[in-house]
C-alpha cells in the first residue's frame, strides 16, 4: 500500500524578480524619447511600488512598462493590486501593491472546486495562508494541479513540496 502523496498550493512573490523588474522599468523610462519631460517614475513607497507621471495617458503607460517587465521575468500579473490613476497636485498617480498568501476566501474557492471537479479520494487542508493537498494516488495529485491552473482564480498560485 503507497503512503499519501502531497503538495502544497500557496500565493507567493519573489521580491527580487519584482525589484528587478522595478529597476529596469525605472531604468526604461528614464531612456525611453516619449517619457521626456513627463517627470514619470516608478519606485518603491514602503511595501507599495507607486508610479506617477503629470497626466493620466503618461502615468498608464508606466504601468504598462511595469507590467511587460514583470512578465518578462515570470512574475504573474495577478500579484499587483493597482489603483486607478489619481490626481495629486500637478501629477497623476498609481499604487500598487503585491498580493501573496491565500486568502480565506480563495482557499474555499480552491477547496470547493477540489472536491466538486477533482478526482475522488483527494484531500484538501488549509493551513495559515497555504493549503495542503494530499491523495494516494500521485496521478490524482497531477490531475489537481491541471484543474487548479485551468480555473480562473484571480490569484497566482505555485505548487511546492510534491511529495
Amino acid at each position: 500500500m503507497p503512503s499519501e502523496s502531497s503538495f502544497d498550493v500557496v500565493s507567493k512573490v519573489d521580491r527580487q524578480e519584482v525589484d528587478n523588474a522595478l529597476n529596469q522599468a525605472a531604468k526604461e523610462i528614464q531612456q525611453r524619447y516619449d517619457f521626456k519631460g513627463t517627470d514619470a517614475e516608478v519606485r518603491w513607497s514602503g511595501e507599495t511600488i507607486l508610479m506617477r507621471a503629470n497626466s493620466e495617458d503618461r502615468v498608464n503607460a508606466v504601468l504598462d512598462v511595469l507590467q511587460t517587465k514583470l512578465v518578462k521575468r515570470g512574475v504573474s500579473l495577478k500579484v499587483l493590486d493597482t489603483s486607478e490613476p489619481r490626481q495629486s497636485g500637478k501629477e497623476y498617480r498609481i499604487e500598487a501593491s503585491l498580493k501573496e498568501g491565500l486568502s480565506q476566501e480563495i482557499a474555499k474557492k480552491i477547496g470547493k472546486l477540489v472536491r466538486d471537479e477533482g478526482p475522488k479520494g483527494v484531500k484538501t487542508q488549509v493551513t495559515g495562508d497555504e493549503m495542503r493537498v494530499s491523495s494516494k494516488s500521485r496521478d490524482d495529485l497531477q490531475a489537481v494541479i491541471t484543474l487548479l491552473k485551468g480555473a480562473d482564480l484571480d490569484t497566482a498560485l505555485q505548487f511546492v513540496n510534491y511529495r
